[in-house]
């Protein structure tokens, strides 16, 4: 009877990862069933099998929670019609209540229907023994036998946790479980008295920003957390699941952030290969609708490194929203994770992002500044100019104070933390991060992200002449071009990188560096342009083109 209640309310199984014959063995988890045995086939994959009662079941419950989430983002509208049309009185919301009573007893019913065609089939009571077991004995044994199986995420026992390094637990300066620490912005109206009546004058403001950021700003932001595109992705998902524990051996792990999200990673070690570059780690962060599964992680993998991926709270497997503590607190525990359970150190973790994901790429470089390199590709400075794209003109100053006070992703902010080598990919067709139209190369905001990194860096370099010329070699679209504008200038290479290892030897490599002060104008504009041909490369392809591995290069330092 335990077995069936067990059944009843256990997760969706999808896919059974099947070993090749020389890595068979017997389960060794207490309670597994004896009868089933693998097929003789030398193939590693093949869905799981459900019964035809289980799988009837789990198409009605499937639709019924489709149905479920369009009531949810309809209800706004559905409410106010049915006050209109006077349905909301209490006679008629009585009858109502009992339609909704007998709907949820028949689903309650159809999931005990599904429980017992899931009780018939020795394949689902062999995983559900193997996933008890797991979860009272995190053996290494167990937890290998559970990761033949792909099933819902949420049942997954969790891996690691953000407390579990010993250091954290010492520390007062780490993370705390509100969250880890983020550059906040400045107040718009500076200098004006934060009075009372002030605070109350802008209440209303306030409200607003907060219902925009938390329903419609949220969703634009990140169209991946919605759930009906996520059930549209899922055969995608679970295809590229299937190729990275397949074919790459990836390893599948939760982990659980300071703020209680559990965040859904993917492990491909490369460290026993002869290419040295599987001793580097990549941890990839995926843009606003990209998933591990299918997203940025295959550039990486394909030049040769060990790679880990991981989905945006509330993206897929992982829990939670995908505000910018939130995402924070996710890289946070990543980070960890690739450090004290993975046996990284930080000098060997490259960070690699598309997109969005170079907020939380830049936060990661600024809170950990031991790391090897930073990699943005297609990213930006500030997502302020690109929020003002999509909306009226009207909402501008709505759509300023929401970002700045829900969605401030201050890509440019952080990465001027970091004093480690950078590398930007800037896509040329680039129809996303553009403020007017894709052919307008100077609108990329890409752009933005170059020059306020090199202005920190290098103050002295991008005066009124580097910044000149520097804005003239971004306007060009092609390589030609590019190099029409380098040799107009006659940039001498030796003597740029003896002009920076001499400030090196002399002042350390701690920026930003006074270099250039008592330069000619020649030679501020030679440095510039060198430095900047350094720290950007062209790509030409649209916003979601792949990256090819052979683009995929580590930054340039002294």
């Amino acid at each position: 009877m335990a077995k069936l209640l067990s059944c009843v309310l256990g997760p969706r199984l999808y896919k059974i990862y099947r070993e090749r014959d020389s890595e068979r063995a017997p389960s060794s988890v207490p309670g597994t069933p004896t009868s089933v045995t693998n097929p003789p086939s030398s193939s590693w994959d093949t869905y799981y099998q459900p019964r035809a009662l289980e799988k009837h079941a789990d198409s009605i419950l499937a639709l019924a929670s489709v149905f479920w989430s369009i009531s949810y983002y309809s209800s706004p509208f559905a409410f106010f019609y049915l006050y209109r049309k006077g349905y909301l009185s209490l006679s008629k919301v009585v009858p109502f209540s009992h339609y909704a009573g007998t709907l949820l007893l028949l689903l309650a019913g159809v999931a005990c229907l599904r429980g017992i065609g899931r009780w018939t089939n020795p394949q689902y009571r062999q995983f559900i023994t193997i996933l008890e077991a797991t979860h009272r004995n995190r053996s290494a044994e167990n937890k290998r036998q559970l990761a033949k199986y792909n099933f819902d995420f949420g049942s997954w026992p969790v891996d690691f946790h953000w407390e579990e390094p010993s250091s954290r637990k010492e520390s007062r300066g780490g993370p705390s479980r509100w969250g880890v620490a983020l550059l906040r912005p400045e107040p718009l109206h500076r200098g004006t008295a934060d009075t009372f009546l002030n605070r109350v004058k802008k209440l209303p403001c306030q409200i607003t920003s907060y219902l925009v950021a938390h329903t419609l700003g949220r969703r634009m932001l990140y169209p991946g957390s919605v759930y009906l595109l996520q059930k549209a992705l899922m055969p995608v998902l679970l295809q590229g699941q299937a190729r990275l524990v397949e074919e790459c051996n990836g390893r599948r792990a939760k982990l659980q952030a300071c703020d209680g999200n559990e965040i859904d990673t993917m492990f491909v070690d490369r460290r026993g290969r002869a290419e040295p570059q599987g001793q580097k780690l990549v941890i990839c962060c995926e843009g606003n609708a990209g998933f591990y599964e299918v997203g940025c992680v295959s550039t990486p993998l394909e030049a040769g490194y060990s790679v880990l991926g991981w989905n945006h709270p509330g993206f897929a497997g992982s829990t939670g929203v995908p505000f910018p503590q939130n995402e924070a607190n996710a890289m946070d525990v990543v980070v960890q994770f690739a450090i004290h359970r993975l046996g990284f150190q930080p000098q060997d973790i490259i960070i690699y992002a598309w997109s969005i994901g170079g907020f939380t790429a830049t936060w990661a470089a600024m809170s950990y500044p031991d790391i090897s390199a930073v990699i943005l590709d297609a990213s930006f400075d500030d997502l302020v100019p690109l929020a003002l794209k999509v909306m009226p003109d009207s909402w501008r100053g709505l759509v300023t104070r929401t970002v700045r006070q829900h969605l401030n992703l201050n890509n440019a902010e952080q990465l001027c933390r970091y004093q480690g080598p950078v590398l930007l990919i800037r896509r040329t067709k680039d129809e996303i991060i553009t403020t007017t139209v894709p052919e307008d190369i100077m609108s990329n905001r890409g752009n933005d992200l170059l020059l306020k990194l090199l202005q920190h860096r290098y103050p002295r370099v991008m005066a009124e002449e580097g910044l000149q010329a520097v804005r003239q070699w971004l306007e060009a679209s092609s390589q030609l071009e590019e190099a029409s504008i380098y040799s107009r200038w006659e940039v001498e290479e030796d003597w740029c990188l003896s002009v920076l290892h001499s400030y090196q030897a002399e002042h350390g490599p701690e920026f930003p560096w006074s270099v250039g002060e008592d330069m000619s104008p020649e030679g501020r504009r030679q440095l510039a342009l060198f430095l900047a041909q350094k720290h950007l490369h062209n790509f030409e392809a649209t916003h979601c083109t792949p990256l090819p591995a052979q683009n995929f290069q580590m930054p340039w330092h002294l």
